[in-house]
């Protein structure tokens, strides 16, 4: 005969293990998609290929060129010649909700 407890952990069991495969799935897809995006060189024509791509986005792409530092570069202090930039994140926030649940915009 089985407990109600052993029911209640092979549920809880089955349940987390259906999460993580659907979390395990979805993230493959996205894994997916980028390792299948198009190569592109920064070069004149791109700002022209931005702007007749639909919403001026292009999605998933990897750009190839020379990266140029707005000052200086930052070297590592691991390896030797390893250099490397900080790309400078614009994030613009469009509206805020409150949240009367949490208290906070």
């Amino acid at each position: 005969p089985i407990t109600p407890g052993e029911l209640l952990c092979l549920g809880s069991s089955l349940a987390f293990s259906g999460l993580f495969y659907y979390l395990y799935r979805r993230k493959s897809r996205v894994v997916a998609r980028i390792q299948e995006a198009p190569k592109l060189q920064v070069d004149d024509n791109l700002p022209a290929l931005v702007s007749a791509a639909e919403g001026r986005c292009l999605p998933y792409v990897a750009l190839e060129g020379i990266v140029v530092p707005a000052q200086a570069a930052l070297t590592s202090h691991y390896h030797e010649g390893l250099q490397g930039v900080i790309q400078k994140l614009l994030l613009k926030e469009h509206r805020l909700i409150w949240n009367s649940l949490a208290r906070s915009w």
